[in-house]
Order: C-alpha cells, then sequence, then structure tokens
C-alpha cells in the first residue's frame, strides 16, 4: 500500500514514546509541575522525547484511509537513549508501514533537551525508509514544547500540570500535499508550521486538538498502569477540515512501554 494514504498512522502512533512521560523523558528541570501522563497529540510532534533505556511499542490504524474505503494499519517499536536534562534524549523508532503485508518499513530518529521549567525542544526526522515501497520523503521538524505551570492549571492529586502545548515547523508532511490531495484540486502546499494543544479532563484523560500542517484533528488519551507497565491509548478524529482528504477519519493507537 502507498504510503499517501498512510502517512498519518505513524505519527499517531508517535505518543507512545513522545508525549507519555511515565516511560519516557519526564522533564526533570527546576519546575515543581511536570507534564502529565497521557498522550499530547494526535498527529504531530511533541518535543519529549523516550531516553533513559526506555523501549516502546504498540499499534494503531485508520478507517477509512484517504480517499478509500478501507482501513490502513501499522505497528511501531522504538528505544530512548541520553539523558535529556544532562544533555540529549535520542530517541528511534522502527515502524511496519502496512500490518497487512509486513512488507514496508521505515525509521524515525527523534533528539530531546531538557530546558528546565517544564520547556523542551526537539527536533526530528520521519520516514526514513528501509525498504523499498511508499511514495513519500522524508519529514523533518524542530518542535517546542512547554507544560504550564500556572498554579490554576496544576492538578493538585499529581502535582502535575494539565495544560500542555507545543508548536513546531517542518517539510515533508507537514507541507507537502499528497498526490491524490493534489489531484482533488486541495493545493501543493500546507502551511509548515504545526502544533498542539492538550488539556486534562476529570484527572482521567486528556483532550487534544492539533494542526499538521494540512489540517485539523481532536482526541482523548488515557494513560494506566498495569502490573507496574504503563499503557496508553489515543482516538481521535482527523482531518476535520476540508484542507485536505476526503472527510474526517477515526484514528486510534495503542501500546506500552518500559525501562530496561
Amino acid at each position: 500500500m502507498k504510503l499517501s494514504k498512510k502517512y498519518l498512522i505513524p505519527t499517531v502512533l508517535g505518543f507512545l514514546g513522545l508525549s507519555s512521560p511515565t516511560f519516557a523523558a519526564t522533564p526533570t528541570g527546576v519546575s515543581n509541575y511536570t507534564p502529565n501522563n497521557h498522550g499530547k497529540s494526535v498527529t504531530t510532534p511533541v518535543a519529549w522525547g523516550a531516553s533513559n533505556n526506555v523501549v516502546f511499542m504498540g499499534a494503531g490504524g485508520t478507517y477509512h484511509s484517504p480517499y478509500s474505503d478501507k482501513g490502513d494499519g501499522a505497528a511501531v517499536l522504538g528505544f530512548g537513549l541520553g539523558d535529556p536534562k544532562k544533555n540529549v534524549g535520542v530517541q528511534v523508532t522502527f515502524m511496519s508501514l502496512d500490518i497487512s503485508h509486513w512488507g514496508e518499513y521505515s525509521s524515525a530518529i527523534h533528539l530531546s533537551r531538557d530546558l528546565g521549567n517544564a520547556d523542551a525542544i526537539g527536533v526530528g526526522v520521519e520516514n526514513i525508509m528501509l525498504t523499498d515501497g511508499g511514495d513519500s520523503g522524508q519529514s523533518y521538524y524542530v518542535v517546542y514544547s512547554r507544560a504550564s505551570q500556572d498554579p490554576s492549571v496544576i492538578n493538585p492529586k499529581t502535582n502535575k500540570s494539565k495544560l500542555h502545548y507545543s508548536v513546531g515547523v517542518g517539510k515533508g508532511r507537514f507541507s507537502d500535499m499528497s498526490p491524490k490531495d493534489k489531484e482533488h484540486g486541495k493545493g501543493e502546499h500546507g502551511t509548515y508550521a504545526f502544533g498542539n494543544v492538550s488539556y486534562e479532563v476529570y484527572d482521567t484523560c486528556n483532550v487534544i486538538t492539533d494542526w499538521n500542517g494540512m489540517n485539523l484533528n481532536a482526541g482523548l488519551s488515557k494513560s494506566f498502569m498495569i502490573e507496574k507497565i504503563p499503557f496508553a491509548v489515543t482516538v481521535g478524529v482527523a482531518d476535520l477540515t476540508g484542507y485536505s482528504g476526503d472527510g474526517a477519519r477515526l484514528v486510534v493507537a495503542g501500546g506500552f512501554g518500559f525501562k530496561l
């Protein structure tokens, strides 16, 4: 299956390593209020990344795929090394782009740095193809993320921030419309800029909205523990506006991580 139909999926899975500080890289700067443990994005990167010998894995899918009446799925395996507080965290991710055939694989690299006070910056590259197949080039980005320190958005039960946001710029999937979008008169380029905002509701999950340079997306993310292993689930709706694709679609991802 061509990657133009599924370039959304690998980033939906990205929350497994990028957005769940319980098993990724909780910022440990001078702030008293770290980010909460739920996912913070549906389709866009955040600066926080897996580090400190963390391994994560999961799977996800969308229904339906853009310009198709069929669903689509992908799987991810990754690990994080280094220390973003002392130097740099390094997250490496491997993805199967089509779990129905297991024939197309890609990778991604994300570098993160803790700036203190619940701020972080990250740079990365996605869609480094490891096999033949796929018709989308590599995507590069830089992103800044922050967990708000305002007392009004601190959860007194967990002592963590409820409000998080990220802003970034990138090329590739953040800037170039798919061939199908171009055929349907959607134009050739997006905004290059992307961002996400998440807010914890009822101490249970984050409500999320994001703009990925092409379209608006929204969802919910929840993390929970099973036998001391953190799991995370995100459910969302992608392509809420008419800027790309052929209508709104369901996206779902889930997975877990552990520290070696």
